[in-house]
This record gives structure tokens, C-alpha cells and sequence, in this order.
């Protein structure tokens, strides 16, 4: 059994820092890294390309990531819109992030003149390894987590973040640590696919990534209590993830066949 110990990891002048914050900006810097290493060293791209491209991913990422959560919490923004801007306060998702930073790296490969889909592979690499860090963010905020267990590695949530039909319930699956897991395998799987030789195709290991990381949010999505919004009573995020798996597997395809 664990818990979160808190939502603060200290206070400068005055300044609460947050764990979520430094925690995000590790898996930013990580991420970046990994993926500047390994475009350096298997794609044969520019050193500290991605290092130079991460302004673009990081500010479209970001404002992608507010704006597809605000959009799915239309009905709280719509009353109270000055929170849009308010991102401190929390709210942020991943199939945002995805789609504002690739609309970063395209506009980045455009202006420097790189192969876009060569930039989204080498990005796959970093994407999987910055989730996994970035995760850990959700353990901190006490949130991300899956539904009751008396497994040995049960996850406490205080009463104030449990949903009302739980409040009699301690503990639970902790599903960020479970997708943290699944993340470092979609890397594991994506760095032996590389070394094995066996994808030549610009835009392949993207692809795949996007593949394997939807089957994982979908099992991870399927015992979550907390999900931000559903549509006949499933998590738009499985609603997405099924999308993007679909569309991914028919331009994996069709690529195959050249």
C-alpha cells in the first residue's frame, strides 16, 4: 500500500512548487533528450534537432493538451471562461498534447526544411519515456487512479478526491502507475523494432507507437474512475484511442504496401 504524501514539494518566497510542475518539466527535458540522442544516432538527423524543435512542441503541446480537455469540459468553461487560461489550476490531456505538438513539429519541419515523418518517428521514442516520468505527477495530485482493490500495491486516496459512489472506499488501482509501466514497454518495443532493422519506412515507428499506446490507454481508461468525460457511459479517451488505432493500422498498411 502507498500514498501520495502531497501536492507541495516546498515553498520559495512565498511560492508553493509543485510536484506536478518539476515532475512535468523532468519528463519534458528527459523526453526531449532521448529523442535528440536517438535522432543523432539512428536517424541520421542533425544534432540537437530536437532540442531546437522542443520550443514548438512544448508551446503547441501545451496549449493542445489545455484546449482538448477545456473542449471536453465544455459545459464548466462555457460559465466560466477566464479558467481556460487558468492551467495551474490543473487539466491537461495527452491526446491534446499529441495533436498540438505534432501540429508544432510539422510547422518546425517546414521552416528548417526535415522530413516531418522522420520527426515524429524519432519524437515516438521520446513521447513513451515522458509519459512514464510524466505520470508520476498524477500519483502526487492524488488523481488517475482505477477502482477498488486490496491488491498489495493498492493506491490510498484521501476522501476528498474520491468519487462520491467510493467515499466509503480506501483503496484503489493505481492506474497511472499501471500506464507509466505500459509506456516504458511501448518504449522497450519500439527500440528492439529499431534495432532489428526491420522498419526502413519514414513514419513507421510513429504509427506504431500511436498503436500500441491507445491499446494501452484503453485498458488503463477501462478501470479509471476518474476520466473526464464519457459518452454512453465509456471515457471519451477509449472512444479516441479506438479512432486513432484504427486510422493508424490503415496508414501502416497502406505505407506497407508503398
Amino acid at each position: 500500500m502507498f500514498s501520495s504524501p502531497s501536492q507541495i514539494l516546498c515553498t520559495v518566497f512565498g511560492v508553493n512548487i509543485y510536484y506536478y510542475g518539476v515532475i512535468m518539466a523532468l519528463a519534458i527535458s528527459v523526453g526531449t533528450l532521448i529523442s535528440d540522442w536517438l535522432g543523432t544516432k539512428y536517424f541520421k538527423l542533425a544534432k540537437e534537432t530536437v532540442i531546437d524543435m522542443a520550443p514548438y512542441l512544448i508551446i503547441f503541446g501545451i496549449i493542445g493538451a489545455r484546449l482538448y480537455y477545456c473542449a471536453l469540459n465544455y459545459d464548466f468553461y462555457l460559465r466560466f471562461p477566464t479558467e481556460i487560461i487558468a492551467i495551474r489550476h490543473g487539466g491537461i490531456s495527452i491526446h491534446g498534447a499529441i495533436l498540438g505538438g505534432g501540429l508544432g513539429l510539422w510547422l518546425f519541419a517546414k521552416r528548417h526544411n526535415v522530413s516531418a515523418l522522420k520527426l515524429c518517428d524519432v519524437c515516438a521514442f521520446g513521447l513513451p519515456i515522458a509519459q512514464a516520468i510524466g505520470r508520476w505527477g498524477n500519483f502526487f495530485n492524488s488523481e488517475a487512479f482505477g477502482i477498488p482493490t486490496n491488491l498489495p500495491w493498492k493506491l490510498y486516496i484521501a476522501p476528498q478526491y474520491r468519487p462520491v459512489p467510493y467515499q466509503d472506499c480506501n483503496y484503489f488501482h493505481p492506474a497511472f502507475l499501471y500506464e507509466s509501466i505500459l509506456d516504458i514497454f511501448i518504449f522497450i518495443v519500439l527500440f528492439a523494432l529499431m534495432k532489428s532493422g526491420k522498419i526502413k519506412r519514414e513514419g513507421h515507428f510513429a504509427l506504431i507507437y500511436l498503436i500500441l499506446y491507445s491499446i494501452a490507454r484503453i485498458a488503463v481508461e477501462s478501470i479509471r474512475l476518474d476520466s473526464v468525460r464519457y459518452v454512453f457511459g465509456m471515457p471519451v479517451a477509449i472512444f479516441m484511442s479506438v479512432g486513432i488505432i484504427i486510422v493508424s493500422t490503415i496508414l501502416l498498411l497502406i505505407k506497407r504496401k508503398g
